[in-house]
Order: structure tokens, then C-alpha cells, then sequence
């Protein structure tokens, strides 16, 4: 399956390594960008309308969908379609914002130098700032934890809630975690990943998210992981392991202003060897801890009711009522 060319191609120069106390501040966000629908995007598999902003010389695509509290929802990897059923069921309720995260997606294609937590995070800030998001439920996953909190840390006070979907924001230890980053953002896993297709097809089954979905979401969802999109999950991977500076931000952030926010955490039954959810509860004591039955990486693709509702109860008894 080839889809390269409807996706956007971009090529930027290599970011300065001059840093002040946090992300490198990108060039203001541009305009607003039309984003044609790809052929194997069909309105029934996507419903939402999706555009692109002018961020750090390249296109990141963004959704925005809905009216009412504002949720940004942040993963770093794949791209936003494993967000869809759980929009679907709060866009009637919530203002509900995803984005691709550079390289991935319907985002501009960038080399591998410019794939980073750190832009990923940048993205995140330009899109808070862009939309005039306030008052936001902050939801990620996986290395969206560390890129989105690292990028929310510059919006601090924009921030009212954080939910962790199968997600860390610390910096990885232990021989297991480094060893399998290592291994999932090595230069043979890569590429071996890129000719085949592995991870992709693995993910798009019952295993990944792809419990509730007919096989034209199955297709589409594959069809926005690209070869290069399948080189930026590994390059996101490694960097993971050489991002101490942006761990340092999170840890700061998760000490200091978002220490007295509520959060919720979601994870699946069968998916969390790492212990994710103890250190969350050691950070946050009062937090509620959701577990989906039989649920793996994707609970939000696993059972997006019990996601939903979850996200919006937890809105309306932890977050409205500080507001």
C-alpha cells in the first residue's frame, strides 16, 4: 500500500540547539491551512474536518470539532485516528482537538534529524495558543504524555484537568523500559518496520484499536502511516531516550502548577507491565484510576463508552466545579 504522495511532504532545516530554560520557542504559528480529504479518508471512517497549521516551517494537521469545555487530546506515534470513536461520543458536549504530531499523519513529512519530543511538544503549545484554547482538559497517551505535558507546561495556566491514557510523563529507567525504547528506535527495527509493516498491521487489529472498527477504518488508519510515518513512530522512539532536558520541564511542571489540578488515569486491563499506574498515584493521591477489561494499549479504541463517560464525569466532578 502506497499513499505517500496525499500526504504533505515538507522539508525544514535542522532546529538550533540554543535552549533557555525549555522548548526552543518556535516562529509564530502562520495561517490556517486547507487540508484536502485523501481518497482513502472517507467522510464515514472520518467525519470531522481537519486543517492544517503553519508550525516550526512545516503543516501540522489539526482537528477541531464540537462546542463546550475544551479537551486537547495528544499522541505521539501513530496519528489521530485513535481518537475517533471517543470524539464521536464528546464532541455533543466538549470542543474536542486533536492534532498529528510532526512527521505523522496527515502532518508534512520531515526528515529524521527534525522528528523530536521537543517539536512534538512545540506543536502542542502552537496549537493551545493558535486556537486561544482556555480552560483546557489536557487528555494523552502514550509518548504524548511527555511531549504534551512538556508542550502544556508553556500554557500552564490555560490548563484545568489532565487525563493519562496508557501514558508516562517521567523520565524512562529501568533496563526493561530503556531496553525496549532502545530497541523500538533502532536504525534495523526501523526500517525492518518500514518494509513490512508489522507494527502498523499489528495495531490495526483487535490487539491495537482496532476491536470496534470495520475494515474501512482498519484501511484508512493504515493508510496514514506511510513509509516515512512508520520511520517517525521509531525516530520518536529513540529520541524518547535523549530527551533528558524536556523530562526535567515535565518534572518541574508536574511539581509545581499542574501538582494542584485533578487527573485521571485510563488504563487497559492487560497493559501496563511498565507500573505506570502506581507512579501516577504516587504523584497524584487523589487521583481515580480507570481500568478497561481486557483492555491493551488502546483503551479509548477498546471500549470508547466507558472512555467517554469516564472523561466526562471526570469533568464534570473533578475539573467544573474548580473552575
Amino acid at each position: 500500500m502506497t499513499v505517500a504522495n496525499s500526504l504533505p511532504q515538507h522539508e525544514v532545516a535542522q532546529a538550533p540547539e540554543v535552549r533557555h530554560g525549555g522548548l526552543k520557542q518556535s516562529r509564530r504559528p502562520g495561517r490556517s491551512l486547507t487540508l484536502k480529504r485523501p481518497e482513502w479518508l472517507s467522510e464515514s471512517v472520518w467525519p470531522f474536518r481537519t486543517f492544517g497549521l503553519e508550525i516550526d516551517h512545516a503543516t501540522v494537521a489539526v482537528t477541531d470539532v464540537g462546542q463546550g469545555p475544551a479537551l486537547l487530546f495528544v499522541h505521539t506515534g501513530v496519528w489521530s485516528f485513535i481518537w475517533r470513536d471517543v470524539m464521536n461520543r464528546l464532541s455533543s458536549d466538549f470542543r474536542c482537538v486533536c492534532l498529528d504530531a510532526p512527521g505523522t499523519g496527515r502532518s508534512s513529512r520531515l526528515p529524521g534529524r527534525a522528528i523530536t519530543l521537543e517539536r512534538s511538544a512545540r506543536a502542542v503549545t502552537a496549537v493551545i495558543e493558535t486556537l486561544a484554547l482556555q480552560d483546557l482538559t489536557l487528555v494523552v497517551h502514550d509518548l504524548g504524555g511527555p511531549a504534551g505535558m512538556a508542550g502544556a507546561a508553556q500554557a500552564a495556566e490555560r490548563i484545568r484537568g489532565i487525563v493519562a491514557v496508557n501514558a508516562f510523563a517521567w523520565r524512562p529507567a529501568g533496563a526493561f523500559f530503556r531496553g525496549m525504547l532502545a530497541l523500538m528506535g533502532s536504525a534495523p527495527m526501523r526500517e525492518f518496520d518500514v518494509l513490512t509493516e508489522f507494527l502498523t498491521r499489528i495495531t490495526s487489529t483487535n490487539f491495537g484499536i482496532g476491536k470496534h472498527m470495520d475494515q474501512a477504518s482498519r484501511f484508512a488508519f493504515r493508510a496514514g502511516i506511510d513509509g516515512d510515518g512508520r520511520r517517525a513512530f521509531h525516530y520518536y522512539m529513540r529520541d524518547a531516550l535523549q530527551c533528558e532536558w524536556l523530562y526535567d520541564d515535565v518534572k518541574r511542571a508536574l511539581t509545581g502548577p499542574f501538582s494542584r489540578l485533578p487527573l485521571m488515569t485510563i488504563f487497559g486491563e492487560r497493559n501496563d507491565p511498565l507500573g505506570f499506574q502506581p507512579q501516577w498515584k504516587a504523584l497524584f493521591p487523589d487521583a481515580p484510576q480507570i481500568v478497561v477489561a481486557k483492555g491493551n494499549h488502546f483503551p479509548m479504541c477498546d471500549d470508547p463508552d466507558l472512555v467517554a463517560d469516564s472523561i466526562r464525569g471526570f469533568y464534570r466532578e473533578r475539573v467544573a466545579t474548580r473552575a
